[in-house]
This record gives structure tokens, sequence and C-alpha cells, in this order.
């Protein structure tokens, strides 16, 4: 997927001006966070949970080498392959050679946002073979041909009108007059055309929510079953994961499990969670013929041990942007790549770069509602403050913001000095505000007074009201 990122300004004018979207927005701010507070008020260990589940992944980022090379060993001893690459190009041309060795024409896809990440479905059709997404959310933005704008939702942009706008344009051979007004219809017509798409498809491929070190086995956590046919009826399994979703045994995996779908979707569990372990066994009635794990580095090792150490914890449930109001006020598709909100703010300068990507750690009211229901409390806001201070570093951010920033930083180490400006601009400002209580264009500070107005100083400083309460104590002491 081309990024973007650089335009998330831009972007962000044109969600925020999308009236079908607005309205989209609408319905996930109701949503998500509703039933997340109703799914962990049922929990009552769901805070020592989060506790557990951190406390894991940080075991595991300490020991990565270690479990990553014992993991390899009970994939390889199960009859599986594990492919190591560098980067996007490596991965991609990787799934190739494999589905090319295999004689493959279509290959069926579970939601992966790594497979996003390296832009995998265009380079397979590129090369003469046919992806197929069985994931309803992904189907519906494939048919439209738009990237995902939501990690766990990606179709959460559109509502119900348009996904049937866009079911009449691509199933062309259906009956124009059928009915498509309630949701059970889209699905059951998805389901329809795709259960042949499962059967002919030569090769599935899926993500992996877990990899478990101790069995060399996969997790993926789906609602609807689409995973499991992926993978169970081609001539190869393949797994496009990235090489921090390891955990030491099937156990942990199962207490992260416990947090990932209740920060997610508000569920107690997915409907399937499903664990593959190698190819097909002589005595098995179905599986893959062959099994193959496709194991992305992409920038992620050298996170290790930097400020952005704790972002490899992400288990990409969503939360944070289920409860961003950025997120929620300008859409997925503003942050201009694959992943968007206050995890993509981090995750994406890290994986293609701050130069690229400077402006969506910079897209943030840092009101900290991300870290709040993070359940790998993972601390988001801080690591956007680090971006921004590698941009400011860089001279990456706009030249007015450097030199108003470096213009407070001089007046902020000089009490005095501060305090005598901020009460000049103060009387100033009153003073020409005077007339009208307030102010709808002021220079430099058209940020804020091209959304609101800014009123006029009135009556005293906090500095100035601040001394002069410390002068009457003084003198009533």
């Amino acid at each position: 997927m081309e990024s973007t990122s650089h335009r998330f300004k831009e972007n962000a004018r044109e969600g925020m001006a999308n009236p079908s979207l607005q309205r989209a927005m609408e319905n996930m701010r109701r949503g998500f966070p509703d039933k997340r507070l109703a799914a962990i008020g049922r929990l009552p260990e769901f805070d020592a949970l989060r506790d557990r589940a951190r406390d894991i992944k940080n075991h595991v980022l300490e020991h990565l080498d270690f479990y990553l090379e014992a993991w390899e060993a009970k994939v390889t001893a199960a009859g599986g392959h594990v492919h190591w690459c560098r980067d996007a190009e490596e991965a991609r041309r990787t799934v190739l050679a494999i589905c090319r060795r295999l004689e493959a024409r279509t290959v069926t896809k579970g939601k992966s946002m790594i497979a996003e990440e390296i832009a995998l479905n265009p380079f397979l059709e590129a090369n003469g073979i046919e992806p197929i997404e069985t994931d309803l959310g992904e189907y519906i933005i494939q048919i439209r041909n738009e990237p995902p704008s939501h990690i766990i939702a990606p179709a959460i942009h559109l509502t119900q009108d348009d996904i049937e706008k866009s079911f009449r344009a691509s199933h062309r051979q259906l009956d124009p007059g059928r009915p498509l007004s309630e949701p059970h219809q889209l699905l059951d017509e998805a389901r329809s055309l795709l259960r042949d798409k499962f059967i002919a498809a030569d090769v599935g491929i899926t993500g992996a929510n877990f990899l478990i070190a101790e069995t060399g086995s996969s997790v993926i956590v789906t609602n609807e079953g689409n995973g499991d046919l992926t993978q169970t009826l081609t001539k190869a399994h393949i797994v496009v994961t990235s090489l921090e979703k390891v955990v030491p045994t099937l156990e942990d995996a199962q207490t992260i499990l416990r947090v990932l779908a209740r920060s997610a979707t508000g569920q107690d569990y997915s409907v399937y969670t499903t664990v593959s372990t190698g190819p097909r066994r002589p005595e098995d009635l179905d599986g893959p013929g062959e099994y193959h794990v496709v194991l992305l580095d992409n920038g992620r090792s050298r996170m290790l041990g930097t400020e952005f150490h704790d972002m490899l914890r992400c288990i990409r449930c969503g939360a944070c942007m289920n409860h961003c109001p950025v997120y929620a006020t300008v859409g997925g598709h503003a942050y201009g790549w694959v992943y968007p909100g206050p995890m993509g703010a981090v995750l994406t300068p890290s994986l293609i770069g701050v130069d690229e990507a400077g402006h969506l750690p910079n897209a943030s009211t840092f009101c900290g509602k991300c870290e709040s229901v993070c359940p790998m409390r993972i601390p988001l806001p801080r690591m956007m403050r680090h971006w921004r201070e590698r941009e400011f570093e860089r001279h990456l951010s706009p030249a007015a913001s450097r030199y108003g920033l470096g213009l407070w930083a001089f007046l902020a180490k000089r009490p005095r000095l501060y305090r005598l400006v901020n009460g000049l601009m103060a009387r100033v400002l009153g003073l020409l505000g005077r007339e009208h209580g307030g102010f709808r264009h002021l220079p430099l500070a058209g940020g804020w007074t091209g959304g609101r107005d800014m009123p006029a100083p009135e009556g005293e400083g906090f500095h100035q009201a601040w001394a002069r309460k410390r002068r009457e104590r003084t003198r009533a002491a």
C-alpha cells in the first residue's frame, strides 16, 4: 500500500467534509466503546489480566531471539517451513515463489494487516494470481478497490447503503431486483459467492495473532470462520506475520486472548479461535498439504531497546482508535497507510520513517484515552511525544512551529522576562479586542482562530493574580 501519510492534513479535511463517512463514524463512536465497557464489567480481574499480558510480552521481547528460534524448531519438527524476511520485498517474493511452485492461480485470504503492509494483493495480481479476500469487511473494500480504514473493522467507514451499492455494482450476474436492504441479505450474498472460491482456491493465506513457541503453532481469531476454510482446503497454508507475535506457551496466548476480544469488539471471545500446527498429517481428515510461515521484520528489530520498544506489545485490538477523538473525526484513511489511529501514529513512523509520517504523531489531543484503554498498557502518548521530539530535532516540523517553540523556550527560561512580555501582550490584546470581545483572525494563531474565536484577555493574568495573592498573604501574616 503506497503511503499518503505526508498528506494527512489534506486527507483529514476531505474526511471531515464527507457526510457519508461522518455518519459511519458516528455509528462507531456509539458502538465499540460501550461494548468494551460492558465486557470488562463482566470480568472483575480485567486489569490484573492486562498486567499479566503486558508482562508476558515484555518477557518475550527481552528474549525474542530465544523464543523465535524455539518456535522455528517446533515448526520444522511438525513438517512446516519458516521463511525469514527482512523487508516487504523479500516477503512478497517468498509468497510468490510458493504459489508458483504449486501452480496456484487463485489465493483465498483471511484478514491480515501484514499482507496489507507488504502490499501483497497488488503484487500477486501483477504476477497473474488472483487474491480473494474472504473476511466480509475485507471483501467489501476489495470490490471497492479501497484500503482498510480500521485494523479490525476494515469497512467501518462505510454505511449499509454504501455496501449495498457496491454489491449491486460488483455482482452484476445476480438478479438486479433482489432485496439487499437487510444486513443478513448482504451477508448471505457474500457467503454464497465466496463458497465456490474457497473450494477452488489453490493456496490459503492468513495472518497470525500469536505464534506459540512451545508447539510451533500459529493462532488466528475470527468471527466468520473464513480463516478455517482458507487454511484447511488448499494445497498450502501460508501464514504471513511479523516476528513480535511470538509468545512462550498456549497458556500465555490464552491470557492475552482474554483481554483481546473484550478490548476489540466487546466480546468475551471471538467466535473462532483456530490453532494451526504444521501441514496435514496422514491420519488427518483435512488440512493443507504444506504449511509455511513468512516471518517479517520490516524495521521491527530496530525498535527493540528504543523509546518505541513498548509498541511491539501491540496485539492489534483497535481499542486505541475506537476511543480516539481524532480518528473518530477524520476516519482511518486520513492516516494514509496501513495502521491508523494512535497505534498508527507510533508504528507508521517506525516502519516508513518520520519524514514521511511526521504528521501522524502530531494528530493527537494527548487526552490519554488510548493509553487508558490499551489492554497491553502501551504508553502511546509518550511515544508520540518522542516522535515529535525527533521531528523537531531533524527540522522536519514547520519552520513557524520551530521558531515559535524556540521563542517560547527563550522566554520560559527567563521568568521575569516571560512575565513582563506575557503581561504586555495580554494588555495589548485586551485593548485591541475590547470592541468585539475577541478575535476571529489573529496573526500567528490561525490554527486556533480558524475553528473558533479567541476571547480578548480580561482582568489579571494568572501570574499577576498569583503575585497579588502572595502579597496579600504576606501582609496578612
